[in-house]
């Protein structure tokens, strides 16, 4: 069962943040989760919610700000005052990063375009993929699975995972209409019937958020492909120890 960092190492730094992305990388995890908005001036950047203010020093909404004025906010003093000087990355950043180390990881876009429709974001997001020869070592997901239906007419094999909240009957139907190869789902939809039955199929099962190792045998019993945390090292550190 592989390990990604939530929003990157985000029990321990601001969320998705280079630093993040680094210390998850650094304590081996197999891969890393991340969320894309988009700017005024069409830059995909790596933030969760649609405003920012909740981790920056910022108020307003990421879709009316230029990319240069995004940087010029404090993305890491929320966290702890240690962490002023981070940044709102570009993914751009992020997937050159990605190219440079020294191990294969894999990444987890997930596309945050439930709330706000960014016009064209997919073919931005599959374009920048292209450029930096990470087909191999991306996986795409969303909560709008019209969105990665429109993934899948553009690209017929990048790895998709489908987003859902709770156990959603109608998971491996919409999974199978988008031609996705997962499903990310929370803990109760990976220990559910749906969830069972999805991994029957063929299905990878992905869960998020997992911060309790505790759970990690209930989520080799359900045949789970991955688990998502805060806290990768505690997890990694569970799995060295079975």
């Amino acid at each position: 069962m592989e390990i990604y960092a939530h929003r990157g190492f985000s029990g321990k730094y601001p969320e998705n943040t280079m630093l993040a992305f680094q210390k998850a990388y650094d304590v081996g995890v197999d891969g890393i989760e991340l969320d894309v908005q988009m700017t005024k001036d069409g830059e995909i950047v790596v933030i969760h919610d649609e405003r920012i203010d909740r981790t920056t020093n910022g108020i307003g909404y990421v879709k009316d700000f230029l990319y240069k004025q995004l940087r010029l906010f404090d993305a890491g003093s929320w966290f702890h005052d240690c962490f002023a000087r981070q940044r709102i990355p570009a993914l751009r950043e992020v997937l050159e990063w990605v190219q440079n180390v020294d191990k294969k990881i894999m990444i987890n876009i997930e596309l945050k375009n439930n709330v706000i429709d960014y016009p064209h974001l997919e073919e931005k997001l599959l374009k920048m993929i292209e450029q930096f020869q990470l087909e191999k070592q991306v996986i795409l997901s969303s909560f709008n699975i019209r969105s990665m239906g429109k993934v899948r007419q553009l690209h017929p094999t990048i790895h998709i995972g489908t987003l859902f909240a709770g156990v959603n009957e109608s998971a491996i139907q919409s999974t199978k209409l988008v031609n996705a190869q997962a499903i990310h789902g929370d803990l109760s939809f990976v220990l559910s019937s749906e969830g069972k039955e999805a991994a029957t199929q063929g299905m990878k099962l992905r869960v998020y958020t997992v911060n309790d190792a505790k759970v990690v045998p209930l989520l080799r019993n359900a045949k789970v492909s991955a688990l998502m945390t805060d806290f990768p090292n505690e997890l990694m550190a569970e799995r060295c120890e079975t």
